[in-house]
């Protein structure tokens, strides 16, 4: 498996793992998840796009820059792909990122109904930090995760 960043001509492919992967969760949340409505041309234009593959494209993460943190913006994994430890190793992928980036923070956010995803980032270390209303989506509960990378492997600024 390697991770490479995604290219104009990944558009496609982009978005439609990201359907894929976030689908399921549309009746459990009562919409389309934030990441299916985005338009990741910009992101693959600005290099925040990483597609995870081997003989094809497995999974894909997409990472921000922020002033405090590097932001987990996405973590898609092919249906038939996941439960193999693909979105772990994205994770893993975030934290590496952001230590060459000099950042000592990861930060994420997800639906508070995407409960078993919740699960997976606090068994991965992330801390809940706070939860808040969705900004467009009426009775929608945002909840905001961080994780603090080890000082002995962090980069200095």
């Amino acid at each position: 498996m390697k991770t490479r960043l995604a290219r104009a001509d990944d558009l496609a492919t982009v978005t439609e793992l990201t359907r894929r992967a976030y689908e399921s969760y549309i009746p459990i949340i009562g919409g389309k998840p934030m990441p299916m409505t985005e338009d990741y041309a910009p992101r693959i234009a600005r290099g925040e796009v990483w597609l995870l593959e081997d003989h094809a494209p497995a999974g894909l993460i997409v990472l921000e820059d922020r002033d405090d943190a590097l932001l987990i913006f996405s973590v898609a994994i092919a249906p038939e792909r996941q439960g193999m430890g693909l979105g772990q190793k994205l994770l893993a992928f975030a934290e590496e990122v952001a230590r060459k980036r000099g950042f000592d923070t990861v930060a994420l956010f997800t639906n508070a109904k995407m409960e078993r995803n919740i699960r997976i980032y606090r068994r991965f270390g992330y801390l809940e930090t706070r939860r808040r209303a969705h900004p467009t989506r009426a009775n929608t509960v945002v909840v905001d995760m961080k994780k603090k990378l080890a000082a002995e492997h962090r980069r200095s600024a």
